[in-house]
C-alpha cells in the first residue's frame, strides 16, 4: 500500500499462507498486520517498537532492542521476518520462534534475529493477555511478589564528575535505592591505563561519600578488561561497598570471567551481551557469574527470558533484567517477567527515556520511589498514541564515531574525563 514517505511507519499486510491447520472447534486468531515505529527520544539511540496486528481486531505491542547506528537494520529485519508471519496463529509463540531460527535464519543466531523476534513475541504475549482479560504475569505462573524494584541508569552525562555525583545524589532523593554507571573514561580497551583507573576509583569514592552506604552502587565495566586488570580493579572497588560488578570482560569468552569471579568478594554480573539460551547454559556450566542481566528484548522475548530464569535457579544464580530499551513495552514485558521468576533481584530503568516515552503513551508501568507498580491491566498494559510515534521519527545521532587513531592508548598528556 502507498502512504506518504515522511511518516516512520513500516507496514507489512502481504499474505503468505503457512498457518498451522485451524484448530478444531473454533476460529483460530492470525497475525494480520506488523506495523514498526521508530521513536527517537532525544538521546542515546532510537526507539524501535512494533504493533502486531490480528484479524480479531485485537493487537499487541512490543519492543526490539537495538544500538545506535544499527537501528535501521534491526527494523530491516523485523519487516522480512514479517512477511513469513502474515496469516499465522497468534497462539503459536513458541513454535513460531522455533521455525523461524530453523527456516528463516537456518539455525544461525544473530543480534538482529532475536531483536526482531523478540519485538512480535512480545507483542503476541500481549495479544493473549488482551485475549484473555488477563495481565501477562498471570499467563507466566502469577505473582512472585507485588512490585518491582528498578535501578536508575541513563543519568551519566559528560563533564565535571561533580556534577555526575548532584545527578546521582538526586536520584537518591526522588526515592531510588540504586543506580549503575560506568565510571571509567577513553575508549574501551582491554588493557587499562593506570591513569584513567585511578580516575574511575575516584569517581566511584566521591559518589559512595555522597550517597551514602546504604544506596546500592553499580558498577558498569562494559567488557573492557584483561582479567588481571579486572581483577586489581575489582578489589579496589570492593572497598568502595559496591553492589555488583558488570561484564569486568569479554562476555562471549567465559574463562576470563570466571578468573574474575573466583578472585573476588564481589558478585560478577553478565548477560546483556548474550543473545541465544546456548550462551547462558554454558555461562552457567561453567559459574561464570553470580546474577545475569538478560535483555528480554534481544534474548527472543518473554518465553526466552523465561526459560533463561528457569535454568539460573537451581544454579542458585539471580536474574537483574538488563533493560536498555524504552520505559514503555522494554519495561512492562520486563516487569511482568520479574513478577513471576523467584530468583528475580532488580530490574533496569533509563531515566533518559522517560520524558518522551510518556509523551507518546496513554497507558504505561508506573514507576514511583525506584519501584515499578502495575495492575490488573489485560496484556502489558501499555497503550500508544500512534499520531504522537509518528510525530517524532528516526533521527540518526552525531557526536561519537569509531576512535581515530590518535585517541588510542597510550597517550601523551591524556587527562582523563567524563565524554
Amino acid at each position: 500500500m502507498d502512504r506518504p514517505r515522511n511518516l516512520p511507519t513500516r507496514l507489512t499486510t502481504s499474505r503468505v499462507r503457512l498457518e498451522s491447520p485451524p484448530a478444531s472447534g473454533g476460529h483460530v486468531m492470525k497475525i494480520e498486520r506488523i506495523e514498526t515505529f521508530l521513536l527517537h527520544p532525544g538521546s542515546a539511540k532510537n526507539l524501535l517498537f512494533c504493533r502486531v496486528q490480528t484479524d480479531t481486531g485485537l493487537h499487541g505491542w512490543g519492543e526490539a532492542y537495538v544500538t545506535r547506528g544499527k537501528e535501521q537494520v534491526i527494523e530491516s529485519c523485523l519487516q522480512a521476518m514479517a512477511h513469513y508471519l502474515i496469516g499465522r496463529s497468534a497462539y503459536s509463540i513458541r513454535h513460531l520462534g522455533q521455525v523461524l531460527f530453523d527456516d528463516f535464519a537456518i539455525r544461525r543466531n544473530s543480534m538482529e534475529l532475536l531483536s526482531a523476534w523478540s519485538a512480535i513475541e512480545i507483542a503476541l504475549w500481549d495479544i493473549l493477555g488482551k485475549k484473555t482479560g488477563e495481565p501477562v504475569c498471570n499467563l507466566i505462573g502469577g505473582r512472585s511478589r507485588e512490585r518491582v524494584r528498578v535501578y536508575a541508569n541513563g543519568w551519566l552525562r559528560p563533564g565535571p564528575v561533580e556534577a555526575n555525583v548532584e545527578r546521582l545524589v538526586a536520584l537518591k532523593e526522588s526515592g531510588f535505592t540504586a543506580a549503575k554507571f560506568d565510571p571509567f573514561p577513553g575508549p574501551w580497551r582491554t588493557h587499562v591505563d593506570r591513569q584513567v583507573e585511578d580516575f574511575a576509583i575516584g569517581f566511584v569514592r566521591q559518589a559512595r561519600d555522597a550517597v551514602g552506604p546504604d544506596f546500592e552502587i553499580l558498577i558498569e565495566a562494559h567488557r573492557r578488561f584483561a582479567p588481571a586488570h579486572a581483577i586489581r580493579i575489582g578489589h579496589r572497588l570492593a572497598e568502595l561497598g559496591i553492589r555488583w560488578y558488570e561484564e569486568p570482560c569479554q562476555a562471549d569468552n567465559p574463562s576470563l570471567l570466571a578468573e574474575v569471579r573466583q578472585a573476588l568478594p564481589i558478585p560478577i554480573v553478565t548477560g546483556e551481551t548474550l543473545y541465544a539460551k546456548e550462551a547462558f547454559f554454558q555461562v552457567l556450566e561453567r559459574r561464570v557469574a553470580d546474577i545475569l542481566n538478560p535483555d528480554i528484548c534481544v534474548v527472543g522475548g518473554i518465553s526466552a527470558m523465561m526459560d533463561i530464569a528457569a535454568m539460573a535457579l537451581p544454579q542458585a544464580v539471580a536474574i537483574a533484567p538488563h533493560n536498555y530499551n524504552s520505559v514503555l513495552c522494554g519495561l512492562a514485558a520486563t516487569v511482568h517477567v520479574s513478577a513471576v521468576i523467584p530468583n528475580f533481584l532488580i530490574a533496569e530503568y533509563f531515566v533518559n527515556f522517560a520524558e518522551t516515552c510518556a509523551a507518546v503513551a496513554t497507558s504505561a508501568v508506573t514507576v514511583t520511589e525506584g519501584w515499578a507498580e502495575f495492575g490488573d491491566t489485560p496484556g502489558l498494559g501499555v497503550e500508544f498514541d500512534t499520531d504522537a510515534l509518528r510525530a517524532n521519527p528516526y533521527k540518526p545521532f552525531g557526536g561519537k564515531g569509531l576512535t581515530d587513531y590518535r585517541d588510542e592508548f597510550p597517550r601523551k598528556d591524556y587527562v582523563p574525563g567524563i565524554g
